[in-house]
């Protein structure tokens, strides 16, 4: 950094995605190793509102008792969005006798690591985020002013260099800003909303790419408001216009460096099908860390470019599972589900559990769609929140990826946030969400 911190924070992330830690002395961070900050178990199981699982196991049956914040390994990271030079240094959080809190969304991406890492295997991953920039000033939010022209965006412009040299401060500022955080941002573009944007991170390990997602959604959102706007990468912000989603792409390298996916051949190897078939599988199951929110289900649609059908093709954008073209050595596997309000943590380790269970159990995938998936009879995904909630905490194939405990507080707290959320006006929910996600 080039100015000394005058304060750090520490923190660990909850189910939903949000910083959850302390703001302490600068001092602190020459003993975050020894364990120096603790924090409550329960902290990483609230619910969206910030508020406790009424009936978890890890508030007052247990004495809301505390677990000790131990570093990542990925900070300290500058906070360029603060006026106060500041650090941030990301955690994890671990029992007294050092094993993992297995509640901990980090904690559950890696045991998944782990599994491919005993095979001699590492993953590498790339995400592709889509938000909004907004005015959140009025009643209502609503896409953001033009710095050039003082005027709100008012149409969707694709792929415009105008659109985004309209906001070239605040990206200027954001890249400058991402580089400083060594978080890999690759190309932006303007999307199909009013103010609404992409920015490719680049491919690298699984979990630096997990902590790369999460650092940059608390970057944009932060820069936005030193800015002027709000940013937001709620799944649907505005009901008639396009949804944020947040692609992955990952391929599997082997103690050699070669891609376990890639044979030379146009359809790539065995292991490459297995994981596709594994993905399809658990796909359902999944959905409520695809779509974990009550706004996520209105951007799950039939047509409006998320994938609402179980399926796989190759160089196919309306497939849920997208095999991109390229050359071979370049094999990879696209998942499109997922909206831009995930856990990048939960997402990445159900996507990639639900690949290495199919590798496992050496299933086959159907045979790829051609066309417009939204036109074909596919099994469908879940549409409602609750559904989704049900058959998440009820699959096998679930707790074959994640801890039963991490499986029991998510449960616990998408049902508490349900009953509380589900009786709000839209309104009333954008504003929970808003910078929440």
């Amino acid at each position: 950094m080039s100015e000394h911190p005058r304060t750090i924070r520490v923190a660990a992330v909850d189910l939903n995605g949000v910083m959850r830690g302390k703001r302490v002395p600068a001092s602190y961070a020459k003993k975050l190793d020894k364990g120096a900050v603790r924090l409550p178990f329960s902290v990483l199981n609230v619910d969206i509102h910030g508020e406790d699982i009424a009936d978890s196991p890890l508030v007052f049956e247990t004495g809301d008792a505390d677990g000790i914040l131990h570093p990542t390994g990925r900070g300290p990271v500058p906070m360029p969005w603060l006026q106060t030079p500041s650090e941030l240094h990301p955690m994890v959080l671990h029992h007294d006798d050092g094993a993992p809190f297995l509640g901990d969304p980090r904690h559950a991406l890696q045991e998944v690591l782990d599994r491919y890492g005993a095979r001699g295997w590492q993953v590498m991953a790339a995400t592709e985020l889509e938000f909004y920039l907004v005015d959140d000033s009025g009643e209502t939010i609503a896409p953001a002013h033009s710095p050039l022209t003082g005027k709100p965006m008012h149409k969707a412009d694709i792929l415009s260099l105008d659109a985004l040299d309209a906001f070239d401060a605040f990206f200027t500022d954001l890249y400058e800003a991402a580089a400083a955080m060594d978080i890999p941002a690759q190309a932006a573009i303007s999307e199909s909303g009013a103010g609404q944007f992409e920015i490719n991170l680049n491919h690298g390990d699984a979990m630096k790419a997990a902590d790369d997602a999460w650092l940059f959604k608390i970057l944009v959102r932060g820069m936005a408001r030193k800015h002027g706007m709000a940013a937001t990468f709620m799944a649907k912000p505005f009901a008639d216009d396009a949804g944020n989603g947040m692609h992955v792409h990952f391929s599997v390298v082997d103690a050699e460096g070669r891609n376990i996916f890639d044979d030379g051949r146009p359809d790539g190897t065995p292991e490459l099908h297995h994981a596709i078939a594994g993905c399809l599988e658990a796909m359902a199951d999944s959905t409520l860390i695809f779509a974990p929110h009550a706004n996520s289900y209105a951007r799950m649609v039939p047509g409006a470019h998320a994938p609402t059908g179980i399926s796989w093709a190759h160089e196919n954008r309306t497939a849920a599972i997208r095999i991109p073209g390229g050359a071979p050595a370049a094999r990879r596997i696209e998942h499109r589900v997922a909206g831009g309000d995930i856990n990048p943590y939960l997402m990445l380790a159900v996507v990639l559990g639900a690949a290495l269970v199919g590798i496992e159990d050496g299933h086959m995938p159907p045979a790829p769609i051609t066309g417009n998936a939204y036109d074909l009879d596919l099994p469908q995904l879940p549409t409602d929140w609750h559904t989704a909630i049900e058959m998440f905490g009820t699959s096998d194939m679930i707790r074959r990826i994640f801890p039963d405990e991490l499986i029991r507080n998510m449960v616990l707290t998408k049902h508490q946030e349900r009953h509380k959320i589900t009786d709000l006006n839209r309104q009333q929910q954008t504003e929970v969400y808003l910078e929440a996600v």
